[in-house]
């Protein structure tokens, strides 16, 4: 009998890529349902009653949500193309950064993006602070999981799909690549996979959305 899976997200979440990268790596067939946030759809209710958002993975029937989770159990469940380390130390730090990534670095740089003037400049400063630590976890390596592409790349996908058009939005910089030489090279590598690039949001579209998001913090301190 063939596994019925269902991936609830929507079209621009980085989140939500997270987990159609994860399925893709480990070969697995899946249907796709994408979402309106602002009229969120009867299942999604249904799935996600407590926190109410995207993504959602439906496995047989049996929802599983927050992305980071939901690619636990994608490789606990699924092992052929390993996602996260063998060794129990090496599995908590890959946790530990993703976490970090989630909690520490996206917020940060959200900040600037929707801020201004001083407060945007020490929002920018943080936000690099932040960077300078992942900077130090490439080190010796073209992937974050080493030579090929594991959970702490998907984990930080969303960077080098994102800083870019928040840099050109607020007319910020937040990677010098003479600071972020690997961090650079990352994204390079990271956004040139075949796999990456078939299910990469259209520029355009994205920027169009992040700006809609930024303008009414701007107008709130105008």
């Amino acid at each position: 009998m063939a596994e019925e899976l269902k991936v609830l997200r929507t079209w621009s979440s980085p989140f939500g890529l997270r987990v159609v990268y994860a399925l893709k790596m480990k070969g697995l067939e899946y249907e796709t349902i994408l979402e309106d946030i602002k009229n969120k759809s009867d299942l999604l209710l249904e799935y996600n009653p407590v926190y109410k958002r995207i993504p959602v993975l439906v496995h047989n029937g049996k929802p599983i949500c927050e992305s980071l989770v939901i690619l636990e159990y994608i490789d606990d469940t699924w092992k052929q193309c390993p996602l996260l380390p063998q060794h129990p130390y090496d599995k908590a730090m890959a946790r530990f950064w993703a976490k970090f990534g989630d909690e520490k670095v996206f917020p940060s740089l959200k900040s600037a993006l929707i801020s201004q003037g001083k407060e945007q400049e020490e929002c920018v400063a943080t936000a690099i602070g932040n960077l300078k630590c992942i900077e130090e976890l490439l080190k010796g390596k073209k992937f974050f999981g080493g030579d090929t592409i594991g959970y702490l790349d998907l984990a930080f996908g969303w960077m080098a799909n994102i800083i870019s058009i928040m840099e050109e939005i607020a007319d910020i910089k937040f990677l010098n690549a003479e600071i972020f030489p690997l961090i650079s090279e990352w994204i390079n590598n990271f956004s040139a996979h075949p796999m990456i690039k078939e299910f990469w949001p259209p520029r355009d579209r994205m920027i169009e959305k992040l700006t809609a998001m930024r303008e009414p913090y701007l107008k709130k301190v105008a």
